[in-house]
C-alpha cells in the first residue's frame, strides 16, 4: 500500500519553475541541482505553507510520518497536516491541487491504516469548489517489497498475513510519478480521482519471479496469522496502533475489499512491470 513516500513532501509551482519543500537542509543542494527553487521547512508550520503557497499555479501535496514513535497519535496528526494544507491553499488563492492519496481512501472503515489517506481527502475535499483537486490513489508499492529482503536472506521466505495464488494490483514510483506529471499538463476542469496500477501479480507470482531473478528458485511467499505478524512487527518496534492497523490494512488485502473501489475504476497500468521490478529489486538484495 501507499505507505513509503519520496522525500520532498509537496512542490509548488509556478508557471514552469518549480519549488521543492523539505524538511531537511540537507536536500537543498540536491534539489537545486536538479533545476528546482528548494524551501525548506515542515507541514506542520501552516504560516511557512502560507508563504510558500503564495503566487502558486498549481500545488502538489502529500502526507508521510514514522512508524515507530510509540506515544504518536498518527490520525491526529494528519487531521492536522490536511487542515494546514487547506488553509495554506485557501489564504494563497491557490486554485489547482494534486493530492497523493491511495487505494483505500474510499472509506475510514475496514482498510486499516489506509484510514488516514480518507482522513485527507475528506478535509480537502472541503475547499471551495473553485478549487481544482486531482486526488491520485496508487495501489500498494513495488518497493515496499524491498522489506522482505533481510527475512529471505535469514530464513529462505517472504512472510506476511496475506497471499494467495490471487493476482493482485501492484505499482512502480516511476509510473505513479508520469501519472502525476500527466495530470499536470491536462486542463483542471474538474475534480477527479484516479487509480494507479503497474501489473497484477499473485504473492506466489512474486516469490517465484523473485527468487528465480536473486538466485533462490525454492523462493516461497508463506502467509502467517494476523496475531503472528502483528507480534512481528510489536517485536521490531513499530506504534502499537499503527501496528495494529497495518496488519487490519494487509487483511484487506487478503479478503480483497481494499480493492473494492479500484475494481470499479479500473486504470490501464502503467510501463514498469513486476518483472522490471525484479531487476531493481536484485540490485538491492544483492547490495
Amino acid at each position: 500500500m501507499t505507505l513509503f513516500q519520496v522525500s520532498a513532501n509537496f512542490a509548488t509551482f509556478r508557471f514552469g519553475s518549480i519549488t521543492v519543500i523539505s524538511s531537511n537542509p540537507e536536500k537543498q543542494k540536491e534539489i537545486e541541482k536538479m533545476g528546482a527553487k528548494a524551501a525548506i521547512g515542515t507541514m506542520e508550520d501552516v504560516s511557512f505553507l502560507m508563504e510558500t503557497f503564495k503566487g502558486a499555479d498549481a500545488v502538489y501535496c502529500m502526507e508521510t510520518f514514522g512508524f515507530f514513535n510509540p506515544d504518536f497519535d498518527y490520525l491526529k496528526y494528519i487531521n492536522q497536516i490536511a487542515h494546514n494544507y487547506k488553509q495554506a491553499i485557501e489564504q494563497s488563492s491557490v486554485k489547482k491541487v494534486i493530492h497523493l492519496s491511495s487505494i483505500g481512501a474510499h472509506t475510514s472503515e475496514g482498510v486499516g491504516i489506509l484510514k488516514f489517506h480518507h482522513l485527507a481527502e475528506t478535509i480537502l475535499g472541503q475547499l471551495p469548489e473553485k478549487v481544482v483537486i486531482k486526488f491520485i490513489r496508487p495501489v500498494g508499492f513495488y518497493v515496499n517489497l524491498l522489506g522482505q529482503i533481510p527475512t529471505i536472506k535469514s530464513q529462505g521466505i517472504i512472510v506476511s498475513n496475506f497471499g494467495s495464488k490471487e493476482k493482485e494490483p501492484w505499482v512502480s514510483p516511476y509510473d505513479i510519478a508520469n501519472v502525476i506529471a500527466e495530470e499536470f499538463g491536462r486542463p483542471f476542469d474538474n475534480r477527479k480521482i484516479r487509480y494507479v496500477a503497474s501489473d497484477e501479480v499473485s504473492s506466489t507470482e512474486i516469490a517465484e519471479i523473485l527468487g528465480n531473478t536473486i538466485g533462490k528458485p525454492d523462493l516461497k511467499w508463506v502467509t502467517i496469522t494476523d496475531g503472528q505478524y502483528l507480534d512481528g512487527l510489536l517485536k521490531f518496534g513499530m506504534n502499537k496502533q499503527i501496528a495494529k492497523d497495518y496488519v487490519a490494512m494487509q487483511a484487506a488485502q487478503r479478503n480483497g475489499s481494499i480493492y473494492e473501489d479500484f475494481n470499479l475504476h479500473k486504470p490501464t497500468f502503467g510501463k514498469v512491470k513486476f518483472s522490471d521490478f525484479a531487476k531493481e529489486f536484485a540490485s538491492f538484495y544483492n547490495q
